[in-house]
């Protein structure tokens, strides 16, 4: 795609920006996705003129018919993304690429018009690079960008999107657990389900999110951080977490995680740790894995560890595992080895303390 087929972002900045002394108060403890920057990003789309009117912009409250369509039916995606300080005091981003390639898929599946993976590259570059002064420097920090797009026609009748708004906002955060759990716990959820084929479970849209709470309600009941979800067929396959791809670590040294068969959202992070571990030597797979074979490898010692990832939370160690039919502890219950490691070697790439051999990080 050549660069005149999308806008130029234009810079209207807010003419009263945080002050320095509130700014640094808010970065010192922030609350994950709790604070937001001076700024966000807008490009607007009709039927008649495609992508126009590209501009970061003072951050602002949105004001819409009540009959707009996301209102209704949901039509919505999103991305998330961070940019952390670097070890040498410059900026960078994490794999914004593949971000701009995920969202870009998501708005196929949701019939929304496709943003340019240009242009979404472009949006969090000029976000970060006008709020740079809003990424914290405590470890475990970082900025995080939320790009997301609404479908904006104002009727009721269910049709794909003619009109739509994509925007991106920005939050500095800190640990995604409060507390900087260890290690969380898990509840099976053999009630509900998160995706089913043929569904959304591979596009990044807020009714994934949506369809997982109830179930995160009963996860929080049972005295449990997370809950994890099976598949939509058998109830006996792992799938992912309410917000994060799962990986197991067996006795032999070998890693698996679920494959992506279009249940299962295809996360950068997952994206991340297999070629990390590949790197390292580590035989990994991508194969099915049931809920009873976990419980029966966790139980025998042949899985030593277990660990969620993803963008917001990185890499947490998983401990304890519960359900009506299940119960059982992994490893030690407090993390290991092969999880701290990975979790390692992909922070130090982020925080540019080692070379980055992929080319994942674009300074600013």
């Amino acid at each position: 795609m050549n660069r005149q087929s999308y806008p130029s972002l234009k810079k209207v900045l807010t003419e009263t920006p945080t002050d320095t002394a509130e700014r640094q108060q808010l970065l010192a403890n922030p609350a994950f996705g709790k604070v937001f920057t001076d700024h966000m990003v807008t490009v607007r789309h009709t039927k008649a003129d495609g992508w126009v009117d590209a501009k970061v912009e003072a951050r602002k409250n949105f004001t819409f018919s009540p009959g707009t369509t996301v209102l209704h039916y949901g039509l919505e995606i999103f991305e998330g993304l961070k940019a952390y300080r670097q070890a040498d005091g410059g900026v960078a981003l994490f794999r914004p690429d593949a971000n701009a390639k995920r969202f870009a898929n998501s708005a196929k599946r949701l019939a929304l018009p496709p943003l340019p993976e240009e242009l979404f590259v472009e949006s969090v570059i000029a976000l970060t690079e006008t709020d740079r002064d809003w990424i914290p420097e405590q470890d475990f920090s970082a900025l995080y960008l939320r790009p997301f797009m609404i479908a904006t026609d104002a009727t009721l009748g269910l049709k794909p999107a003619d009109d739509a708004l994509y925007s991106v906002i920005a939050s500095p955060v800190g640990s995604y657990f409060k507390g900087g759990a260890a290690a969380v716990s898990l509840w099976v959820s053999d009630h509900f389900t998160r995706a089913a084929p043929g569904g959304t479970g591979d596009a990044k849209c807020g009714g994934n999110y949506a369809a997982a709470m109830v179930a995160q309600l009963e996860a929080d009941r049972q005295g449990c951080d997370q809950v994890v979800f099976l598949d939509a067929v058998e109830r006996k396959w792992v799938e992912e977490l309410g917000g994060m791809n799962v990986f197991f670590v067996f006795d032999d040294g070998s890693i698996q995680t679920p494959p992506l068969t279009g249940t299962i959202l295809p996360g950068i992070t997952r994206d991340s740790i297999i070629r990390l571990a590949l790197d390292m030597g580590i035989t990994v797979r991508e194969e099915r894995y049931s809920i009873d074979q976990w419980q029966q490898d966790a139980k025998s010692g042949r899985l030593v560890e277990a660990f969620a990832c993803g963008t917001a939370a990185v890499v947490t160690s998983i401990g304890k595992v519960k359900g009506n039919r299940h119960e059982f502890t992994v490893g030690n219950g407090e993390g290991g080895e092969m999880t701290a490691k990975l979790k390692g070697a992909l922070l130090d790439i982020q925080y540019g303390r080692v070379a980055d051999p992929h080319g994942w990080m674009i300074k600013l």
